[in-house]
């Protein structure tokens, strides 16, 4: 009923999809993209409730150290005054705050003079009214980068975020054009008609249109999500558009004379091939939202969304754009570029025992590479290293031999005492230059009368008190994180409810969740997924050996790193085993449903069932494999954002080594188990299978 309705009112249909156009296409630009991937840490977590302590008590969500270079101490006071007048800069913290800049820099207490002058630099700390990725922040970063000159830096994860900003709005666009170009030269290539291609990604543009526009009501999205939600959503949609336009041509031989009839026909058999094919999709995308670090959760429902548009659109768009130009479409059609696979499958099927061989020799190797990759979690190291935040950070090492600032957050009550003993054992702490708090800044014996106002309210409220602490460890490192676990001993020795926050310490975190998400997730998508194929098979035997060969080449992809020595960034290591799995399991499906069908319904020999799947779905795989490498390959190749290229590199190559491992090791897998796959299959048991194999061997002999 929906095929024929859709048939006949496909005029309707096109209209009503370019009409939905303009509400997705304000509701894409009305989505605020968030460019910081540690404000999606779990809010239990200490250090998450410590910057918000830091807005809700010192009005400070954010700051940036930033390097002055060959100015006087006026010029450099001059400066500062600039810097304090530009919108949402709270406050700058320099020597000036506590001496007049008449008094000689040598006059400072020995921490002071080291953490704010060195040479011809000296070092100013701007404190932001915002959280780090706030919008207000990253343009008070802009607007400071404008004000200060060439010879003034401003680092710190505010300039890093801004920077990634900058460079993701750069390359967004370009992203998806690449995307759609490589897919078309595939498409071309593959497909017998030069213009079906042009109509499939016009279908699937118009589907990323409404999954991006839609995106609004989760108020915003990551820029991972926004970077790869085109790309992965026209990889793993493109099958259903090619399954539509082969239901379709198969059903215009069944019915010459009424092209909607074949078409109502395509319609309902994609819808029910499809739907089925995208739960396995749906379900590696949807795993990731069992992560704690909730970036996972806004990657799996924009995507798991996407695929769902995918599915609508193909049987309800798509059919209408193939009837209004189904002419055109058959002047365009050309001899198939590809020719038969016939002698391919049957070299494949022949030599079964080659290919278990090769599978048998390289499972330790991948399965050992995929357990010892490196991974890395310090965002700022898969960025290029002219960015301004780099820059900002080179010029932090060279002058300061520094690399972070810890903040030690205090609650107030603690006596002057225990504060100055606090300090020196923090001090004392390795990689720890100095401390700047009140204490360190007027000493045990000073008045805390006599503190500046505005140097007060910077380090202390009613409620919490507030302590810079210098490290010269970078982030995301073994040696800061021993440092940070050392300073959480004496600060919680002196007081149980003080923290140590800021960037290191969050990036520690970090590292702490994903490494359990990791695995959290890996279990949850082979089980989801596991389950979903023996739904659909009604086979014990048959989920084993279709999640363990996808299983085989995840490892194969994933032990690529490790053999050339390669570090990961961590959101690509999280979430590449899930929609591999997901996204090409499908290819295994494909292949597997025609062995089913052949050997339950046709009756076929184990050899004729495996050769005739092998044969009519190698076409099919290899187009969809190539086209999935297309999409996320262009992205490897041109993204200066590591974080980004990682995950499209890792894609791209997972869905080559997929697409081989199904070809040429699946059938191998099935003609081995097949004794064991028909005894415990419920359709094959039910069709006697076992039974008519036997008697047909009684009658060979």
């Amino acid at each position: 009923m929906l095929g024929k309705w859709i048939t006949r009112h496909k005029n309707i249909i096109l209209l009503i999809a370019c009409v939905l156009l303009v509400p997705s296409v304000i509701g894409y630009v009305s989505t605020r993209v968030n460019y910081d991937v540690l404000s999606y840490l779990p809010n239990t977590l200490e250090t998450v409730s410590g910057q918000d302590t830091l807005v809700d008590e010192f009005g400070m969500g954010a700051f940036s150290m930033i390097v002055v270079e060959d100015m006087s101490n006026k010029q450099a006071a001059a400066l500062e005054k600039k810097i304090e007048g530009i919108d949402h800069v709270k406050d700058v913290l320099w020597y000036d705050d506590m001496l007049d800049i008449s008094v000689p820099t040598e006059m400072l207490p020995k921490n002071l003079e080291e953490a704010f002058f060195n040479g011809n630099a000296t070092m100013m700390i701007a404190l932001f009214d915002d959280t780090t990725s706030a919008d207000d922040t990253m343009d008070a970063i802009t607007n400071i980068r404008k004000t200060v000159g060439k010879d003034v830096y401003a680092s710190g994860m505010s300039g890093i975020v801004t920077d990634i900003k900058n460079l993701a709005l750069q390359e967004m666009p370009i992203y998806v054009v690449i995307a759609a170009v490589l897919s078309l030269v595939v498409l071309l290539i593959t497909m017998d008609s030069f213009l079906t291609p042009f109509i499939f990604l016009a279908n699937i543009g118009m589907a990323i249109v409404f999954n991006l526009g839609s995106n609004i009501f989760l108020g915003e999205i990551s820029y991972i999500t926004q970077a790869l939600a085109a790309v992965l959503q026209l990889a793993v949609t493109m099958d259903y558009s090619i399954f539509l336009l082969e239901s379709y041509e198969a059903n215009k031989k069944r019915f010459p004379d009424d092209r909607k009839r074949a078409m109502a026909h395509a319609i309902s058999n994609t819808f029910k091939s499809v739907s089925s094919s995208s739960v396995t999709t749906i379900a590696g995308f949807v795993a990731l939202c069992f992560m704690t670090f909730k970036l996972g959760a806004n990657i799996g429902i924009v995507m798991s969304k996407g695929v769902v548009i995918g599915v609508i659109t193909c049987v309800t768009v798509l059919p209408a754009m193939i009837l209004t130009f189904d002419n055109a479409i058959e002047k365009t059609t050309h001899k198939a570029l590809i020719p038969p696979l016939t002698k391919v499958s049957d070299f494949i099927v022949k030599h079964y025992k080659i290919a278990i061989v090769v599978f048998l020799v390289l499972l330790g190797p991948a399965i050992y590479g995929n357990s010892n990759y490196k991974i890395y979690y310090n965002i700022d190291q898969g960025l290029p290293k002219n960015i301004p935040s780099a820059e900002a950070n080179d010029k932090l090492k060279e002058h300061f031999n520094m690399s972070n600032v810890h903040m030690v957050l205090l609650k107030d009550g603690l006596s002057a005492k225990d504060k100055n003993q606090m300090i020196k054992k923090i001090e004392k702490v390795d990689g720890v230059k100095w401390v700047i708090g009140l204490n360190s800044l007027v000493g045990p014996n000073f008045p805390e009368t006599m503190i500046p106002e505005d140097v007060k309210s910077m380090l202390k409220t009613d409620k919490y008190e507030l302590q810079f602490v210098c490290s010269d460890y970078s982030s995301a490192t073994d040696k800061v994180n021993a440092q940070l676990d050392e300073m959480q001993k004496i600060v919680k020795g002196y007081q149980k409810d003080a923290m140590v926050i800021g960037e290191a310490p969050l990036m520690k975190d970090l590292q702490d969740t994903t490494d359990i998400d990791l695995k959290t997730v890996n279990y949850i998508s082979i089980a989801a997924i596991f389950i979903i194929i023996l739904v659909t098979f009604k086979s014990i035997s048959i989920p084993i050996i279709l999640v363990s060969v996808i299983e085989f080449a995840i490892a194969c992809n994933m032990a690529v790193p490790y053999y050339t020595n390669t570090s990961l960034a961590f959101v690509a290591s999280i979430v590449i085993g899930t929609i591999q799995l997901g996204a090409t399991v499908d290819y295994a499906i494909l292949m597997t449903n025609r062995y089913h069908k052949e050997r339950t319904v046709n009756g076929c020999s184990k050899k004729d069932a495996i050769r005739i799947a092998h044969e009519t779905s190698i076409k099919s795989i290899l187009t969809s494999g190539f086209c999935f490498f297309a999409a996320t390959f262009g992205v490897t190749a041109y993204s200066a954002i590591d974080m980004i290229s990682a995950i499209c590199n890792l894609l791209s190559r997972g869905a080559i080594i997929s697409m081989i491992v199904v070809i040429c090791i699946l059938p191998a897998m099935l003609w081995i188990f097949d004794p064991i796959i028909i005894r415990s299959s419920w359709d094959m048991i039910k069709a006697g299978v076992a039974k008519n194999d036997a008697q047909k061997k009684l009658e060979a002999k």
